[in-house]
């Protein structure tokens, strides 16, 4: 009998995570069943036991997930050359935000995933593992935004990396659950408040 690819694997593993984003994104983690998850997938209970245990080894690796496409978009905009302003940065990291975020959306996850990591040890260990990815690129933008000379020598990258970083989160609460925001005002605020930049010297 031939052996299984490790390429055949791979993508059979992210069949299964598809199809466990989309009814998460649906319905919710807890009125999610493993059936839900066999039945989007077109696969039998056997080939997804194979790679994933029980639902919550399906949230945990979502949670892995999640984020990605956020970090390589906020990666590849804080080594562009100039920097972006952070209304700039923060706009455009809100627009990918609004882009995931339909009914299918996988960013419709992060906040079960928020609410899951608090009574779960298991799922708390990867959604910390995401939210530090994140916060790991707001140091370094806030060390480029120093080294710019848009913040004085002597700032606390710490707090201001860790301050910057909760206006997203307050984005995304607020645009799923209220709908009453977007990208555009989110820029205007932080221009505001944050007015670092060529513009601002």
């Amino acid at each position: 009998m031939p052996r299984v690819s490790e390429e055949h694997l791979t993508r059979r593993r992210q069949q299964i995570l598809d199809a466990a984003k989309l009814c998460f994104s649906r319905k919710g983690f807890h009125e999610t069943s493993m059936q839900d998850v066999f039945t989007e997938s077109g696969l039998s209970a056997g080939a997804v036991y194979r790679y994933f245990k029980s639902k919550d080894e399906l949230i945990a690796a979502l949670a892995t997930q999640t984020t990605v496409g956020l970090r390589m978009v906020m990666t590849e905009m804080i080594h562009e050359d100039p920097l972006p302003t952070p209304d700039r940065l923060v706009g455009a990291l809100a627009e990918h935000m609004v882009a995931n975020s339909g009914p299918d959306g996988f960013l419709r996850l992060a906040p079960q995933a928020w609410a899951l990591a608090l009574v779960h040890p298991e799922a708390a260990v990867y959604v910390k593992e995401a939210i530090l990815a994140i916060r790991d690129r707001w140091y370094e933008y806030t060390e480029r935004m120093r080294d710019e000379g848009w913040l004085p020598p002597d700032t606390d990258i710490h707090a201001v990396a860790t301050a910057v970083m909760g206006v997203l989160p307050g984005f995304m609460l607020q645009h799923l659950i209220i709908g009453d925001i977007d990208p555009q005002t989110l820029a205007r605020g932080v221009r505001t408040l944050l007015p670092y930049g060529p513009a601002a010297d």
